[in-house]
């Protein structure tokens, strides 16, 4: 009888070391987001914005008091897109700005790291995009049009931060991300580093301005 109680306590701890490791993250709001299985119904747009406004793009090699936050890379992308098309509305709008939005939970990764662990980042990445686009009613697999509209803008933001911000010269970021269709004389005030809560509520601010069209 002795023995029988004296093996309990180890297999508690095997039972421990073998149940699944957590996949899922608690946030302020109170809502668990589970990675794996990421849910809408788990998602705030209050959420996202604080995450996002605390995570640095260039894995914060970048210029001033302040990092560049990934919150001020959507904002910025998002005023690129109208730019390049003046005709979008609220769902290619809308997108734009929660492009990289799966950011608040999984961190930026540097394109040359995604390059190195392949497909699986990018999963779990799309998974989280897709309940963030039904969350906000858009469709959880963009159209291409609005892909390919993202992704230029998208390209030439990371220009611009590059150059502006991340010690790149223009011809190495030519090189990389190639040379932008607009000019960068009305994005100025986009790429100045700002304080965390500034950018937070200018993200919110943002948001419902498009969500109202």
């Amino acid at each position: 009888m002795a023995d029988a109680f004296a093996d309990k306590p180890a297999a508690k701890k095997r039972g421990a070391r073998d149940a699944a490791p957590r996949a899922w993250q608690r946030m302020l709001s109170g809502r668990r987001l589970d990675l794996l299985d990421p849910s809408p119904l788990d998602i705030e747009i209050e959420d996202i914005a604080h995450g996002l406004a605390r995570v640095a793009r260039w894995n914060g090699q970048t210029v001033g008091p302040h990092i560049f936050s990934v919150a001020q890379h959507s904002l910025l992308v998002e005023k690129i897109a109208a730019e390049m098309e003046p005709s979008i509305g609220r769902a290619e709008r809308l997108f734009m700005l929660l492009h990289d939005a799966p950011e608040y939970v999984i961190g930026d990764m540097i394109s040359p790291f995604k390059a190195v662990i392949g497909d699986a980042y990018k999963s779990v990445e799309n998974r989280i995009l897709g309940a963030i686009l039904l969350r906000f009613s858009l469709p959880a697999t963009p159209a291409p049009a609005m892909v390919k509209l993202a992704k230029q803008a998208d390209r030439a933001s990371a220009f611009f931060e590059a150059v502006a911000l991340a010690g790149f010269t223009r011809s190495e970021a030519e090189r990389i991300f190639g040379r932008p269709a607009i000019s960068p004389q009305a994005l100025t005030d986009a790429l100045a580093p700002a304080p965390v809560e500034e950018t937070q509520a200018r993200f919110l601010s943002r948001f419902h301005e498009i969500d109202r069209l």
